[in-house]
C-alpha cells in the first residue's frame, strides 16, 4: 500500500512534534512517524532553560507549562572531596535576551502538551521507518508494516539512532566512555527543598537534583563506566543501589531521593555524541531532507541544552520552510522541481543559522563533563577552587540565546 504526503517527519520526541506544531501554526500541515504504539518518554525530565522558554512561547505552549513548573532560583555545586560548596550562582540574572528562566520541565507533559496542539491525525503511531530510497523529486519511505509513504519533504527527528541522518551520510553517535541513571521520585507531598539545582561532583562522579515542583525531583548520575557495568541497565533494582553506594558521602536529605525512587522511575543509558567536525561539515540537509534534534546534535547532558536545542531546531525549521514557501498559500500549489528549489533554499538556510550552534553546544558540553568528572588531583584542585564558579555561569550563558519567532517579521 502506498500513500503521499507533502511533508513528513519522523520521530514524535522534542523535535518532530516542535516542528510539526511550528509548521501547523504557519498554516503547513505535516505527518509525524512514531515508531512505538503512543508517545515515547525517555529521561522523565530536563533542564528548560531560558532559551527553552523562548522556544515555548513561540509555539504558544510556555505559559501553559510554566503553571506547571516552578521556577528555580540558583544553581549549588558541591565538591565531594571538600564537602562544601565549590559555587553558588543566582539564575535571576538578566542576559542579553532578558531575565533568564529556569525549570526542570517532565517530558511526558511536554509531549503531551505538544500532541494536543496538532490536529487529530498529525501522528501516526507504530510506523517505523526501515529504509529510504529516492524516486524524482520524491522520497520513499518503507515502514515496518510494509506500507510505502511518499513524501516531497523529509525531516529526521529520529533520535540519536536516526535512519535519516544515516542517508544523509552521518556517522553513528560515538560512545564518550560514560554512562547516566537518570530517576523520577514523586513524593505525593512537599518534598521540603528549596526550588534550587544541587550539583555534585567529585572523585569521577557527578550527579544533580533539580525540583519539577513541590512533590517531585528529577535526579540524575553520571561515571566513568566499564564493559562490566553494561549489565546493569536492565537491572533498576541493582542501579538503585549501585548510585546509593556511590553516592554514600551526600546529605542524607539527597539520598532520601533517590531511595524513595520506584524501580520504574530509573533508567540507565550509555552516553553518546555527534563528533562536532560532523555537524560542521556535514550534510545537515541535501536536497528536500534534513535532520533536528538529536538526530542532528546528540551530546552529552553536562550543559543540559540536548533538549534545548531540539526546540530551537522546530522554531528555526519550521521558519525557514514557511519563508521558503511564502509566495504560496500552501504546499503543492506549483510545479514539482520549482517546490524542491524553494524547499532545498528553505533547508539550507536552516542548516546554515544552526550549524555553528549546534557545534558549539556539542563542544562545550564534551568538555564540561570532562572537566567536571576528572578524578585527577591537579584538575579536581582547579575545578574546585577556581573553574567550578566560571563551569556553572558557562550554563547560563550557553542558554543565554533566542531562537526567534516563528516569522521573521
Amino acid at each position: 500500500m502506498e500513500s503521499a504526503e507533502d511533508i513528513v517527519i519522523v520521530g514524535a520526541g522534542i523535535a518532530g512534534l516542535t516542528t510539526s506544531l511550528g509548521l501547523y501554526r504557519l498554516g503547513i500541515r505535516s505527518m509525524v512517524l512514531e515508531s512505538s504504539e503512543s508517545l515515547r518518554v525517555t529521561g522523565f525530565a530536563f533542564t528548560a532553560w531560558a532559551n527553552a522558554w523562548k522556544a515555548l512561547d513561540a509555539v504558544g505552549i510556555g505559559n501553559s507549562l510554566r503553571q506547571q513548573h516552578q521556577q528555580l532560583r540558583s544553581i549549588v555545586a558541591t565538591s565531594t572531596i571538600s564537602g562544601k560548596p565549590s559555587s553558588e550562582r543566582s539564575l535571576k540574572v538578566q542576559g542579553k535576551y532578558g531575565e533568564h528562566e529556569m525549570r526542570c520541565v517532565r517530558r511526558k507533559l511536554l509531549l503531551e502538551t505538544l500532541a494536543k496542539e496538532l490536529p487529530s491525525g498529525t501522528i501516526r503511531y507504530s510506523s517505523k521507518v526501515v529504509s529510504i530510497e529516492e524516486s524524482g523529486h520524491f522520497k520513499l519511505l518503507h515502514l515496518a508494516d510494509g506500507t510505502i509513504l511518499k513524501t516531497k519533504v523529509l525531516i529526521g527527528c529520529d533520535g540519536v539512532n536516526s535512519i535519516v541522518a544515516k542517508w544523509l551520510g552521518f556517522k553513528n553517535p560515538a560512545f564518550v566512555g560514560r554512562s547516566a541513571i537518570r530517576g523520577y521520585s514523586d513524593f505525593k507531598g512537599c518534598h521540603g527543598f528549596e526550588p534550587n539545582f544541587l550539583q555534585f561532583f567529585g572523585k569521577g562522579l557527578r550527579s544533580g537534583f533539580i525540583p519539577c515542583d513541590d512533590q517531585t525531583i528529577y535526579w540524575f548520575f553520571t561515571w566513568t563506566s566499564s564493559s562490566q557495568d553494561k549489565e546493569l541497565e536492565d537491572h533498576s533494582a541493582e542501579l538503585k543501589q549501585f548510585v546509593l553506594g556511590k553516592l554514600h558521602d551526600l546529605p542524607a536529605q539527597v539520598k532520601a531521593v533517590i531511595e524513595k525512587t520506584p524501580l520504574d522511575s530509573i533508567i540507565s543509558s550509555r552516553l553518546q555524541y555527534r563528533q562536532p567536525q560532523e555537524v560542521l561539515w556535514g550534510n545537515i540537509s541535501r536536497g528536500s531532507v534534513c535532520v533536528a534534534g538529536d538526530a542532528l546534535h546528540a551530546m552529552t547532558p553536562d550543559i543540559g541544552q540536548g533538549g534545548c536545542a531540539a526546540l530551537e531546531d522546530g522554531i528555526v525549521l519550521a521558519r525557514c520552510i514557511k519563508e521558503a514557501l511564502k509566495t504560496k498559500e500552501g504546499v503543492g500549489e506549483e510545479d514539482e522541481e520549482e517546490f524542491n528549489k524553494r524547499v532545498e533554499m528553505g533547508l539550507k538556510r536552516y542548516a546554515k543559522e544552526r550549524r555553528w550552534r549546534c557545534f558549539e553546544l556539542i563542544s562545550i558540553a564534551y568538555l564540561v563533563g570532562s572537566i567536571q568528572q576528572s578524578d585527577g588531583k591537579i584538575l579536581n584542585f582547579l575545578r574546585d577552587k577556581i573553574l567550578a564558579s566560571f563551569l556553572v555561569g558557562l550554563l547560563t550563558k550557553k542558554a543565554d540565546f533566542d531562537c526567534g519567532n516563528l516569522t521573521s517579521t
